[in-house]
């Protein structure tokens, strides 16, 4: 979700990465022979932090610097803010520089990365946590368990989540007042949520889109997947993370959690997932929604501000990128995803993932921590660029100029469904990911494609998923 009049970090947050991800895997795999470590003058002692360049301004990055430095004067630190347009360009910059023998120390990383880098470039920070336990337990006493339980592979936890964000829904208030429509529940159905689109198309105009969507892994179909109780691939929990749910975590809130997530068997052709396609596919033909584009959706904050797009599912970030764009927060609001057989939602979270070639290891765990502060969290997401892990940071305050009024959607989508998890992102995510954007769009481009357009989907997911990352 981009528009050439906002700054990138405040819409670039949870794009698939697609090609970026195959590069990583082919990389992981070579890692030794590309880095380059024992080259002379590589290393300038610094500490390196590689983020994507429109994660945080440069004002920001500079406070991060300094703020680090205060706190740790002996720890030299570089923040090698790397600018791409979205998480496959980011990742593709960061294996060049892994190529050239100076891979950064750690490395900003989303849910679409959690899992690839965890198993083939990251190192566990089971044991710093468990060191540091009393320092930490403010940080987790703040932070949903579902978060965290989305940073861990395989029993073991790789990153502290920094922000996140949910697909809830926006809804264009100017729009819903020429409609005459009153502003949905929060219990609302999915089939309130196609008489509202209805209301909205009567009185819209030969340009107007009632409901936008960008075929995507995270806010594209996923969504309706989730609401219909279903997912693209099998999902299960990993074994293992009682050290950590016993440390941090009361009996209520580590109830059913394991080691992370597991996405396994391939179920594009189960009756709920066609299901939900054979619903977005009514909705485009009946003039409801735009087809599935590809990308971030280019200018939708225009199209959406201007009342052209009545409706469409973002996260956190877009309180940010709708003041930015000039709309006032009393022209827009934001409610849960509509409920079908469930009201589960999807999120996508992202944190600091520290790289095994790192020959400051100690010092990478420093910087981690120091990311988790409040302190910290607040300067860097001041902005409202994106979603705080930190429940205590959203508050009326933090939303007062930027809107939407029901702030409280945002962390209550973890509070309130707590079977609320992350967009599905094993270690073959790129191909995953290739594939269901590939077919999504064959599916919805005619009436009677969505049966055959699954089951092609269905083969080169099982083809995607008995790879070797």
């Amino acid at each position: 979700m981009t528009d050439s009049h906002i700054p990138r970090r405040t819409l670039l947050r949870y794009g698939a990465y697609g090609a970026g991800a195959a590069a990583l895997a082919g990389t992981a795999a070579s890692w030794d022979r590309l880095t380059g470590a024992d080259i002379p003058g590589r290393d300038d002692g610094s500490l390196v932090v590689a983020t994507l360049g429109s994660a945080f301004d440069p004002a920001t990055v500079d406070a991060l610097t300094k703020g680090f430095h205060r706190i740790h004067p002996d720890i030299p630190l570089r923040v090698n803010a790397v600018q791409a347009v979205d998480w496959s360009d980011f990742f593709a910059k960061i294996l060049t520089q892994i190529a050239a023998g100076t891979a950064p120390d750690l490395v900003y990383v989303a849910t679409e990365g959690v899992q690839l880098f965890a198993q083939r470039l990251g190192v566990s920070l089971d044991r710093w946590v468990r060191r540091d336990a009393a320092e930490l337990r403010e940080y987790f006493a703040d932070v949903h368990p579902s978060l965290v339980e989305s940073m861990m592979y395989e029993g073991n936890l790789y990153q502290l989540p920094v922000e996140f964000n949910a697909a809830d829904m926006y809804l264009n208030k100017q729009v819903l007042k020429r409609a005459g429509a009153g502003f949905p529940a929060a219990d609302w159905s999915r089939d309130d949520f196609t008489a509202l689109l209805r209301e909205l198309k009567r009185s819209g105009g030969a340009h107007f889109t009632p409901y936008f969507w960008t075929n995507r892994l995270w806010g594209g179909v996923m969504p309706w997947l989730f609401a219909n109780g279903t997912n693209l691939l099998k999902e299960s929990k990993a074994p293992g993370g009682s050290w950590l749910w016993d440390t941090f975590y009361p009996a209520a809130d580590r109830k059913g959690r394991g080691g992370g997530f597991r996405w396994t068997t391939p179920q594009a052709t189960a009756d709920r997932v066609e299901e939900a396609y054979d619903y977005l596919a009514s909705l485009v033909q009946e003039d409801l929604c735009s087809r599935p584009e590809g990308g971030n959706g280019n200018n939708l904050v225009g199209v959406f501000s201007t009342g052209r797009v009545g409706v469409t599912p973002a996260g956190g970030f877009w309180a940010g990128g709708l003041q930015l764009a000039g709309m006032r927060a009393a022209d827009y609001d934001v409610q849960y995803f509509p409920r079908w057989r469930t009201q589960r939602h999807q999120f996508g979270a992202a944190g600091y993932a520290l790289l095994r070639t790192s020959k400051k290891q100690e010092a990478a765990w420093e910087f981690i921590k120091y990311t988790a502060r409040k302190d910290t969290m607040t300067q860097l997401l001041r902005g409202n660029q994106t979603t705080p892990a930190r429940r205590s940071m959203l508050n009326a305050a933090r939303y007062a100029e930027s809107g939407p009024a029901h702030w409280q959607v945002f962390y209550d989508t973890l509070d309130r469904f707590p079977d609320t998890g992350p967009i599905p992102a094993p270690p073959q995510v790129a191909e995953v990911t290739d594939v269901l954007l590939k077919h999504t769009g064959t599916a919805l481009a005619s009436p009677r494609a969505v049966g055959p357009a699954l089951r092609r989907m269905q083969g080169d997911l099982e083809q995607a998923m008995e790879r070797e990352v």
